[in-house]
């Protein structure tokens, strides 16, 4: 019985899909939104030098190119750790594409639209929604869309087969993704039956990497390890300071807003006080530093109360 690696490791994710582009097709014509008729065709693999990379994280994912048979462009990306800044870094890769695309002189019709997907093994959203897609719509008219720049972000812990609709390759292929791993003892047979599928998890059988290679495998677990306790070290961290800052504003604001009604009460003393001695309005303003206005308001409540 053969043994498998977990497909969500970036290492073994680049050995299926960025080695393998009969793969990687199959994967991005089952899991992306493209409009009817529209087929990826060809494959371009990217060199990831110059793209940033995150604070912490480098840059761990296969960076591909695809064009369709209507010229569209796409990038795949998969992220081990969810963080805010990772959508920020999917838009620099699809804008950077989509601004490629043109050299000095070339007309704006040439330009095609490029889809960004992002496979993120983590849950970064609340509800049962495991599929993402965002494009640019009409504030008012949300049937009017600018389709050039689209999001397609995966949550493969909330996917659930049994209660999905979307094309049955598509959900093979989010299946693979998520139940694959080194604890795998039987493939569905339903995996088997699919031959892009059959070929990727051969490629995960442990039999098939060396031990150079089964070194950097758990490098790179033991990566996305430290990571994540780095991440929830500083969210910790983060709410411990602003706790005591919330606190210490809370205790100076308390101060000042007792120092003001001290004074404030001090004040309407003063006015009663003088107004009992028949002096005007116009003197006890001007003895308690109050508008005319103020001081009426005082005596009024002052007789309501009594």
């Amino acid at each position: 019985m053969p043994r498998y690696l977990d497909p969500k490791n970036d290492f073994a994710f680049k050995k299926i899909f960025g080695h393998h582009p009969n793969l990687l097709k199959s994967f991005l014509n089952a899991i992306l939104p493209l409009p009817d008729g529209c087929v990826i065709e060809s494959l371009t693999y990217l060199v990831s030098e110059g793209i940033p990379e995150l604070e912490n994280f480098k840059n761990s994912i296969v960076d591909v190119r695809c064009k369709d048979n209507h010229g569209r462009y796409f990038i795949v990306e998969m992220q081990m750790q969810w963080i805010k800044d990772f959508v920020r870094r999917m838009l620099y890769n699809t804008t950077s594409t989509y601004v490629r695309q043109l050299k000095k002189g070339e007309s704006y019709q040439n330009l095609s639209p490029v889809y960004g997907l992002a496979l993120v093994n983590a849950q970064f959203e609340e509800g049962e929604e495991w599929f993402h897609h965002f494009k640019m719509t009409h504030a008012i008219h949300g049937e009017k869309t600018l389709d050039d720049i689209q999001l397609v972000l995966i949550e493969l812990p909330k996917l659930k087969p049994t209660t999905i609709t979307e094309k049955k390759l598509a959900i093979l292929w989010l299946r693979f993704l998520k139940e694959i791993n080194e604890k795998t003892q039987e493939v569905d047979p339903y995996l088997l039956e699919i031959a892009e599928i059959k070929e990727a998890l051969t490629l995960l059988e442990i039999s098939s990497y060396n031990e150079a290679e089964l070194l950097e495998y758990d490098k790179r677990w033991d990566f996305v390890s430290s990571q994540k306790t780095l991440i929830t070290g500083k969210y910790a961290e983060g709410e411990a300071k602003g706790l005591a800052k919330g606190l210490a504003k809370g205790r100076a604001e308390g101060e000042v807003v007792g120092i003001a009604k001290g004074a404030r009460k001090v004040k309407v003393e003063m006015v009663c006080n003088l107004h009992q001695l028949g002096i005007g309005i116009e003197q006890i303003a001007q003895a308690a530093q109050l508008s005319q206005k103020e001081v009426e308001e005082i005596l009024q409540s002052s007789e309501t109360k009594d």
